[in-house]
């Protein structure tokens, strides 16, 4: 395919030449090299790097990884930078209990509607424009915030920034296109977790600038308003530098490649269509929303929760809280890397397994943290909490590249979406009235999440099995090209549309485990005679 004239891959994209291996970095040894494609990095037959240098910036796949991470950092730090200045933003704005729990439903209930459209956009349109329209229009609704003067704006701003969430959707997409599916629960997970993290760093840095600002001689009341002015210059940088640098695939942009026709357009209708009939889907939509959703709750209370409960200081409180979202810098990694590891023994069963183990523990030292009656148990708690439901993202998404490969946007967006809607509901249930104290609130978010993750044992791969039944026994449904191909009808194959999804197949053999085989297409969809 590689010596075709025009074919993707033939294409420096920059390079000028091999770069030296560095300290840290994974590689796929059981795929194949195209040894064909000219890339610094060794990649596959799809032009997915199979070598994950953390310390890199080759173009296209490490440079793309780096943007994706920092951009969904910086809207991190924006959607939650009220959070550990509530003690002074509920003062100056006369906020009630019901009111800051509104206003933290508004900052993650924005996002269910742009991921879901920012899942689409990366399908048709590439996520490079999403990614960046998106972060330059948020811009103006962070800056707003300096001119909130009721709980009713409050929670409006809140509501419009938390829209920038979304450039998770993108982030995960992109990693999913450039990496192999060996590496790709490592990959994932790092460029998502570091993105989460923004979630902890905003908890320290905002009390930092809050302080900064008010010894330079201004009021509390108008410091923290000065603040917000950081982050949304954040936002504009952050997007003109994607435009500027970023890429949507190995080979080029989407909209490039569609006009020279190394990629067809296709249609949102089909695309749609084979998301929301996939069952799996909306498991872990189910499943996300205990493992994100629980992680974002708890970036908007934890650090209310230890200044009133222990009476410590802000920066104190924002200090202990901001440990929760930086633990994101290992926990996340960890666990797609624990997916990466278990699929190469186990196979995609390892990887379920994987997935209902860390997301359980999760929600078991919830439950502790909610009942924990000392500050050394409450943190002790927290961070376990912590590492297993971060874990459990970067497990989640390890496996969602599998779900679909045509629809793999319009999946991302809807899982994505899922974890906001779960911090919405947690938060509505337990977070914003007087019913439950927090540390109630907390105990019984851990009991749903241990309950919400048992339908992972429902997913059901007829090529790979699930975590208690083995694959198919029939000869073509346990078939790794029958199930991405099923998603073309006849007429498309016949164009040769399923091409890419083939190609997949082939390379996603690797999650059969142990017992991996570098089998051939079937003949019974051949490709074009010229390759």
């Amino acid at each position: 395919m590689a010596d075709i004239q025009g074919s993707p891959g033939s294409s420096m994209h920059g390079v000028t030449g091999r770069e030296q291996t560095f300290a840290f970095s994974v590689a796929s040894q059981a795929i194949p090299t195209d040894t064909t494609a000219k890339f610094a990095l060794p990649v596959d037959s799809e032009h997915k790097a199979k070598v994950f240098k953390i310390f890199s910036f080759a173009n296209p796949h490490m440079r793309t990884f780096h943007l994706s991470w920092i951009s969904f950092f910086t809207c991190f730090v924006s959607t939650f930078a009220a959070a550990p200045l509530v003690p002074v933003i509920r003062d100056n704005l006369n906020l009630r209990k019901s009111d800051i729990g509104n206003a933290g439903i508004a900052s993650v209930s924005g996002s269910i509607f742009s991921r879901l459209v920012m899942g689409a956009v990366c399908d048709l349109l590439g996520p490079r424009y999403g990614c960046a329209f998106l972060m330059m229009l948020s811009a103006p609704t962070v800056f707003c915030m300096c001119f909130v003067s009721s709980a009713g704006g409050y929670v409006a701003v809140r509501f419009m920034i938390g829209f920038s969430l979304a450039t998770f959707v993108s982030c995960q997409y992109r990693m999913s296109t450039m990496f192999n599916s060996e590496i790709i629960g490592l990959v994932n997970g790092t460029a998502a977790g570091w993105g989460n993290m923004g979630g902890g760093a905003t908890q320290l840095l905002m009390p930092v600038f809050f302080e900064i600002i008010r010894l330079a001689g201004v009021t509390p009341f108008t410091a923290w308003r000065v603040a917000f002015f950081i982050p949304g210059w954040l936002h504009v940088i952050m997007g003109m530098l994607v435009l500027s640098l970023g890429q949507d695939l190995p080979d080029g942009n989407l909209g490039a490649l569609q006009k020279k026709g190394d990629v067809h357009k296709d249609k949102f209708s089909k695309v749609l269509w084979h998301a929301i009939t996939n069952y799996r889907t909306w498991i872990f939509v189910l499943l996300y929303g205990f493992s994100l959703g629980v992680e974002l709750t708890a970036d908007n209370v934890i650090a209310e929760y230890f200044y009133d409960r222990f009476n410590l200081k802000l920066h104190t409180a924002g200090t202990i809280a901001a440990t929760f979202g930086m633990a994101n810098i290992v926990a996340r990694p960890m666990g797609g890397l624990m997916s990466d590891l278990a699929a190469r023994r186990f196979g995609m069963r390892g990887r379920l397994w994987n997935l209902w183990i860390l997301q359980t523990l999760g929600g078991v030292f919830c439950i502790c943290l909610g009942r924990a009656n000392s500050l050394p148990a409450s943190i002790s708690s927290m961070i376990l909490f912590s590492i297993g439901a971060q874990a459990a993202c970067g497990a989640t998404f390890a496996i969602i590249p599998f779900i679909s490969r045509r629809s793999l946007g319009v999946i991302s967006g809807l899982t994505g979406a899922g974890g906001n809607f779960g911090s919405g509901l947690t938060q509505f249930l337990f977070f914003t009235s007087s019913r439950y104290s927090t540390a109630t609130g907390i105990s019984w978010m851990g009991i749903m999440i241990v309950a919400c993750t048992l339908p992972v044992v429902l997913v059901h791969f007829p090529q790979w099995g699930s975590m208690l039944l083995p694959p198919s026994k029939d000869a073509v449904r346990s078939c790794e090209e029958h199930y991405y191909g099923s998603e073309w009808n006849e007429a498309e194959k016949l164009k040769g549309l399923h091409q890419g999804s083939l190609k997949f197949a082939e390379n996603s053999k690797s999650e059969r485990g142990r017992h991996v085989v570098s089998a051939p297409t079937p003949s019974a969809t051949p490709p074009p005679a010229s390759v």
